[in-house]
């Protein structure tokens, strides 16, 4: 289904900004403003795994074995950073953004210029699709084709123990807690006493909804969620 008609606004943010125009305000239409250099740099391949053709490049040099969770680690924190760093940003005196590519372009654009809306705009146009995974494969890589079992590889085929011998240990590397995942993501602590330091542990899960009421009257918190402001439609996305 084209992302036009399930949903025109974003569609037409993506559109505008794979062919570097404006979508909205009073510059809709025009090419955004580019800072160059004075020598263009060349792109560089840098092994036998990366290709660059007509302007896409794949870079499929780095890898892990499913046991190193460290490597592991650093990959899923590489695929999930933001999409912009802060110290690539300026803001002129003028108002106007001033964005430093991460790479030249081969013409030797190093900065983007633009305006409060059109760089909302550009943000807006890095929003995923709606209900759609962010990571599809194509070609071999297929979840269907015909040549995917030739191109990946095959899991190692674990040894059964034999007669009166202990089962072998699996290379998988343990799943990491849901504690642990809070305190990795969200900064909470849950295994250790904020106060003393020591250990915590689990004495019951609550999951009535009047019981955890009475508690939080009790503590003195409100029982109920925040009330949430109603969402209002911008007129600057209006298509007309």
């Amino acid at each position: 289904m084209v992302l036009a008609d399930t949903d025109p606004a974003l569609g037409r943010l993506h559109t505008a900004a794979c062919t570097y125009r404006i979508a909205l305000g009073p510059r809709a239409g025009q090419k955004v403003l580019t800072l160059r250099t004075d020598s263009p740099q060349a792109w560089s391949i840098p092994s036998d795994r990366c290709v660059s053709v007509q302007g896409f490049s794949l870079h499929a040099n780095t890898f892990c074995a499913p046991t190193d969770r460290g490597k592991l680690e650093r990959l899923c924190r590489y695929i999930t950073r933001p999409a912009l760093a802060n110290g690539r940003i300026k803001v002129r005196e003028n108002g106007d953004v001033v964005l430093k590519l991460k790479s030249p372009y081969r013409d030797g654009t190093t900065h983007i210029v633009m305006s409060p809306l059109e760089f909302l705009q550009r943000l807006a146009a890095l929003v995923p699709r709606p209900r759609l995974n962010l990571t599809r494969y194509f070609g071999v890589l297929a979840p269907n084709a015909k040549l995917r079992a030739q191109v990946v590889p095959k899991a190692k085929e674990e040894p059964v123990a034999g007669a009166g011998e202990e089962a072998p240990e699996r290379g998988w590397g343990q799943r990491m807690s849901w504690a642990r995942l809070l305190k990795r993501v969200f900064d909470i602590d849950l295994e250790h006493c904020p106060h003393c330091g020591g250990q915590l542990k689990i004495i019951s899960a609550i999951e009535d909804p009047a019981t955890i009421g009475k508690i939080l009257t009790h503590l003195g918190l409100s029982a109920r969620a925040p009330p949430r402001s109603p969402a209002h439609y911008p007129a600057f996305f209006e298509l007309d």
